[in-house]
C-alpha cells in the first residue's frame, strides 16, 4: 500500500512539472549522489527514491556545479541506482518545536525516537540560521551555577557564555556533562550526542542525566554510525532547539558532545565534493562551518544559550587545528587531565590549565581574589612537586612552598566532587572563603534569579510573535 501511495506522488510530481520538480540519479558513488535536476537551492532537502517499492530516503543539496545536483543522504544509500527519481521539496530542514520537547529524545531530523509518539506542534525553526546581531545581543553579566565546585568557584560561567571542554578519550567528559546537567539552575537543558557510540545514548540518559535531569532536558541523538550528514544536522538540529526556548525567554544550558566529531563530519563531506584538504586533511568548510554553528550560542535580546563544547584532542595535543580552531572561537576553556583522572581525581579539571574569560566580569571582586589566592597556591605546589616528592624540600625553605602544602588537602578536598554531589553556589563560595581565610560578602553569595513579567511563568508564543505586535 505505501509503495503504491509513493508512486502515485513520484508520477504527480513529475507530470507537474518534471524539470522544477524532478531529477534523475546519474551517479552515485560512496557518500555523494548526482543527479540531473531537479531546480534546486543550497541546502535544500529532497527525496530520493529507493527502486523496487522500498520507499524514500531524504537528502539535501550540497554541491551544484552546472545542471549537475550534488546530494548527501540522510539515510543509507542502499538499494539506489541510476535513473532513481529525485523530488524537490521547496524547503531546507526544519525542526518542530514546542514546550513538550522536554523529556524527549529526537533523532538528527528532529524527530523523537524514544517511543513516546509525535510532537504535536504547529511551529517549526529552520535547522540552519544565522547567530543573533552582535548589536543585539545582552552583555554575559551574570553567572549561572553549574553545580561543580571547580568550576563555579574558581572557572565561573557567565549566563551566555560558551565554553570549550578539552580532553582525550576515558577522561570524564561525559560525566562532567551529566553533572552540569543535573545541577544547572538553567531553566532547560539541550543536550547534543552527535558523533557518540550508540550504546553511550542509553548509558548518558540512564546513568549522566537521570529521570530529574531529563525531566527538564531535551537529548538530540545522531550516532557515530550515522552518515556523515546526520551527524552535521544533528548538531544544527539541537542548536535550532537551544534557540526556540532562548526565544521565549529562558536560559538554555547546550551540552554538545563533540565538535570534533563534528568537524570530521564535515570533513568526509568536503572530501566526497571534491575540495582540497588543507591542514591535516580538514577542508576549508571545516573552519567555515565552526563558527557558524558556535556564533549562534550565546545571549540574545530575549533570552541566554550557555555552552558546554567538548572537544576530543588526539594524544592530549592542544595544537590539533580543531581544538586551535574552536578555543579561539569560544569565551574559554577547560582541559581535563588524563593524569589526574588516572589518579582518581574527579572531575580531573587542569585548573591551571584552564580559564574562563567572562569570571572576573561575573563574579565579585573579593569572589576573583579568593579564586586566584587558590590558583596561585595550586602554580606554586605544581612548580615545586618533584621535590616535594622526592623529600628533597625542606620545611621552612620558601613560605609560600609551605602555605601550599599545608592547603594542599583542603583544595583537593574541594576540587574533588562525587557524580551525584550536587553543590549550590553558596556552598561552593563558603568553602573558598575557608580556604582562603578570605571573607566573600553575602551579595556576591547570591545566586541571580530571572523573573518575568509574568511572575516566573513562561507563556508560550509562536517564533517571530513580538514581531507582530
Amino acid at each position: 500500500m505505501e509503495a503504491t501511495v509513493i508512486a502515485k506522488y513520484l508520477d504527480v510530481a513529475e507530470r507537474v512539472d518534471p524539470i522544477k520538480y524532478v531529477g534523475r540519479v546519474i551517479k552515485v558513488q560512496g557518500l555523494l549522489i548526482e543527479s540531473r535536476g531537479p531546480q534546486v537551492i543550497m541546502g535544500e532537502v529532497c527525496r530520493v527514491e529507493v527502486p523496487r517499492g522500498k520507499g524514500l530516503i531524504q537528502a539535501e543539496v550540497v554541491g551544484l556545479r552546472e545542471e549537475v545536483v550534488q546530494l548527501m543522504a540522510f539515510e543509507e544509500t542502499a538499494g539506489l541506482e541510476v535513473g532513481s527519481r529525485v523530488i524537490a521539496s521547496g524547503s531546507c530542514l526544519e525542526v518542530k518545536v514546542s514546550d513538550k520537547l522536554q523529556g524527549r529524545v529526537l533523532d538528527a531530523l528532529g524527530n523523537p525516537i524514544d517511543g513516546k509518539g509525535d510532537i504535536e506542534s504547529p511551529w517549526r525553526y529552520p535547522a540552519v540560521a544565522i547567530p543573533p546581531d552582535p548589536l543585539k545581543r545582552r552583555r554575559v553579566t551574570q553567572r549561572i551555577a553549574t553545580g561543580v565546585r571547580a568550576i563555579d568557584g574558581l572557572l565561573t560561567v557567565g549566563r551566555g557564555q560558551r565554553m570549550g571542554i578539552f580532553s582525550g578519550s576515558g577522561v570524564g567528559k561525559s560525566n562532567l556533562l551529566g553533572m552540569i546537567a543535573r545541577n544547572t539552575n538553567a531553566d532547560v537543558n539541550v543536550v547534543a550526542l552527535i558523533g557518540e557510540r550508540g550504546r553511550e545514548v542509553n548509558d548518558f540518559i540512564a546513568n549522566n542525566l537521570g529521570p530529574e535531569g531529563l525531566a527538564r532536558t531535551v537529548v538530540v541523538v545522531s550516532p557515530s554510525n550515522s552518515p556523515p550528514l546526520a551527524r552535521i544536522r544533528g548538531a544544527y538540529v539541537a542548536t535550532a532547539v537551544a534557540e526556540y526556548f532562548r526565544d521565549q525567554g529562558r536560559d538554555v544550558m547546550l551540552l554538545f558532545d563533540s565538535v570534533t566529531r563534528f568537524a570530521r563530519a564535515q570533513r568526509e563531506i568536503g572530501l566526497a565534493i571534491g575540495e582540497p584538504p588543507a591542514t591535516r586533511g580538514y577542508t576549508p568548510s571545516v573552519f567555515d562551518s565552526m563558527p557558524k554553528l558556535l556564533e549562534r550560542c550565546g545571549t540574545s535580546d530575549r533570552g541566554t544559550i550557555t555552552g558546554f563544547y567538548t572537544i576530543l584532542i588526539d594524544a592530549d595535543d592542544m595544537d590539533d587545528p580543531v581544538a586551535d580552531t574552536v578555543r579561539g572561537i569560544l569565551d574559554g576553556h577547560i582541559v581535563l587531565s588524563r593524569r589526574l583522572s588516572q589518579a582518581y581525581h574527579y572531575p580531573a579539571l587542569d585548573i591551571l590549565g584552564s580559564v574562563s574569560r567572562l569570571a572576573p566580569v561575573v563574579s565579585g571582586p573579593v569572589t576573583n581574589k579568593a579564586a586566584g589566592y587558590i590558583r596561585r597556591l595550586l602554580a606554586v605546589y605544581t612548580e615545586a612537586e618533584d621535590l616535594i616528592n622526592v623529600g628533597a624540600y625542606h620545611a621552612g625553605s620558601n613560605p609560600a612552598i609551605d602555605e601550599a602544602i599545608a592547603k594542599k588537602k583542603a583544595i583537593d578536598d574541594f576540587l574533588i566532587q562525587e557524580v551525584d554531589e550536587k553543590s549550590s553556589m553558596t556552598e561552593t563560595l563558603s568553602a573558598l572563603a575557608k580556604i582562603s581565610h578570605i571573607e566573600i560578602p553575602a551579595e556576591e553569595m547570591e545566586v541571580y534569579k530571572k523573573s518575568s513579567p509574568a511572575g516566573d511563568v513562561f507563556v508560550e508564543t509562536p517564533p517571530g510573535f513580538d514581531a507582530l505586535l
